[in-house]
């Protein structure tokens, strides 16, 4: 880890990073542990792009694992920096970057040290899935409120705080389906859209947008719904 991850110790979580670093080899395998992830992804990416002219754009991919939605970026002829904090993750996404020829610039530092040293650098930033896994997630958001220029657009997804999310996330996706490894998600960090909204009204950033993401497992297919009550997508803008 650098010295520049070193200046802020203390918004991750070592245990949360084990845990996801130890899916590392498989996290491109669409059968695998992170089957989920491959649904949501091109759903997220439509997200951005009906939002987001990425061709040429400049885009960070926070807490990027090993660079699915970061890759797809890239595809889209977005010059994309990635960063996560776990090693395993970043080498994985590195070897995949070689397989398949998308230039991808992986960090291994956290997002708050790289607002340090590069503010107002990024027309979009992406952190998808990743809020409900650090100690702190409103220094998450102010960092990235840093690193955007004025009038660029943050996208944020996470899990609701509600009975639907623990019955449908944890219950059901860890313990009844199998669909994710015990564990994954801890109901106490999921985040309410009311809390994230104060949060990036504290950092300056105005939400405009909340929508649903529902994940069907039967067929293996992600979509944007209404309802926010489990799984949700969410996009805030810098003043320009």
């Amino acid at each position: 880890m650098n010295s520049s991850t070193a200046q802020a110790p203390d918004n991750f979580d070592q245990a949360e990073l084990d845990k996801f670093g130890a899916l590392a080899n498989r996290w491109w395998d669409p059968q695998g542990p992170q089957k989920p992830l491959h649904a949501l992804n091109p759903v997220r990416l439509d997200y951005v792009k009906q939002r987001v002219t990425l061709n040429g754009a400049t885009v960070l991919d926070v807490g990027c694992g090993a660079g699915l939605l970061s890759e797809a970026l890239a595809r889209e002829g977005a010059a994309v920096t990635a960063t996560d904090l776990a090693p395993e993750l970043i080498k994985v996404a590195k070897l995949h970057r070689l397989e398949s020829k998308v230039e991808v610039d992986y960090l291994l530092q956290s997002v708050e040290s790289l607002a340090q040293e590069r503010p107002g650098s990024f027309d979009a930033i992406t952190c998808m899935e990743m809020l409900e896994h650090v100690p702190d997630p409103s220094a998450i958001i102010s960092a990235c409120a840093t690193l955007l220029k004025p009038g660029g657009q943050l996208f944020v997804s996470t899990l609701n705080r509600t009975p639907a999310a623990f019955a449908l996330a944890i219950v059901g996706a860890e313990y009844v389906a199998g669909l994710l490894p015990k564990g994954t998600h801890h109901y106490q960090d999921f985040i309410k859209p009311a809390e994230l909204a104060g949060w990036l009204r504290e950092a300056g950033l105005q939400l405009e947008d909340v929508s649903g993401l529902a994940y069907e497992p039967w067929r293996n297919a992600a979509r944007i719904i209404g309802r926010t009550d489990v799984n949700y997508l969410a996009s805030a803008r810098k003043p320009a």
